[in-house]
């Protein structure tokens, strides 16, 4: 007699668990378990295999119904009525079970030959199974699953180690420098059931930066007196502030173009970056400023001011 298999056991879940409890369960231990982020525990693939096998009985009414009827029993179902052999469950695909125990073979009629580990899956089949297709072996692989990465555009083009989080699992991702947006970011392995995580990568709105294809946007603040003037102002860019010469009679508006400090192009070349001046007044002069204000006025022909005191 095969040993007993506790399937819920296994899972983790009450027997009165409904399918989306069961799945659930699945979900968070095929991804703990599975033996491509276990390379160096031996014992992953056994208890992969358990979880896979528990999952593909409690996630089906009909076999889920045998178990509970049968297989505390230790003794397999007796055969259909009317016909003679033994009671046989496939799937549309008839997916294999290699690894599948001794006690579920017995309980299920041996109706799963031994061609891979397969089972059960809400992602589809692993990616160490095989299906029959048209009587057929046909290597599967675990589907891919996406999510989104919103991140800081300067932080986009530093790249480095991101921590994400997806459905209880902390991951540390490593993002390449320069990502732009909508482009994706696949991650070996790293989806729930162990097929590839796939992350879109998404820029927020910066306070300071705007990015037009490979052009970087921002705009420099200039003292009225230095657009009239023209001299030295310092223009942020991504890799930190530099100086550039603002020419005389500088208008809000007026665009200077930093060649080579944009976002990086495939070519290895850079984009360039635009600041656009914007010219700002002292909102509360001091009163020597004030005076000069005042002198300007006159001189340009307003009325000067009476002194004040």
């Amino acid at each position: 007699m095969a040993a007993f298999k506790d399937y819920y056991d296994i899972l983790g879940v009450a027997r009165s668990a409904d399918e989306k409890q069961v799945r659930s369960a699945f979900r968070k231990l095929a991804a703990k378990h599975h033996p491509d982020r276990n390379r160096d525990d031996p014992t992953a693939e056994e208890r992969f295999k358990e979880v896979n096998e528990a999952y593909t009985v409690l996630s089906d009414p009909e076999k889920r119904r045998v178990y509970d009827q049968y297989g505390p029993t230790g003794a397999p179902p007796p055969p259909p009525p009317g016909g003679g052999g033994r009671t046989v469950f496939t799937t549309a695909e008839g997916v294999d079970a290699e690894g599948f125990s001794d006690f579920f073979r017995t309980l299920f009629g041996g109706a799963y030959t031994t061609h891979g580990t397969a089972g059960g899956d809400p992602f589809g089949t692993f990616g160490t199974g095989r299906m029959t297709r048209g009587g057929r072996p046909v290597d599967v692989r675990p589907p891919s699953a996406e999510a989104t990465l919103e991140i800081d555009l300067v932080d986009a083009y530093k790249g480095g180690v991101r921590t994400l989080r997806l459905e209880g699992t902390t991951l540390d991702v490593t993002l390449p420098a320069a990502a732009r947006d909508g482009s994706r970011l696949r991650l070996r392995g790293q989806a729930p059931g162990g097929g590839d995580l796939i992350l879109r990568i998404r820029h927020r709105a910066h306070q300071r930066y705007r990015l037009e294809g490979d052009t970087i946007h921002v705009q420099v603040d200039v003292p009225d007196h230095l657009a009239v003037l023209g001299g030295e102002v310092r223009v942020p860019t991504l890799d930190g502030d530099v100086e550039m010469r603002l020419p005389p009679g500088s208008q809000t508006g007026r665009r200077l173009r930093l060649r080579g400090r944009g976002w990086p192009r495939a070519d290895g070349a850079r984009g360039d970056a635009q600041a656009e001046v914007r010219v700002v007044v002292p909102t509360e002069p001091d009163p020597e400023v004030r005076a000069l204000y005042e002198r300007l006025r006159a001189l340009a022909g307003g009325t000067e001011a009476a002194p004040e005191g």
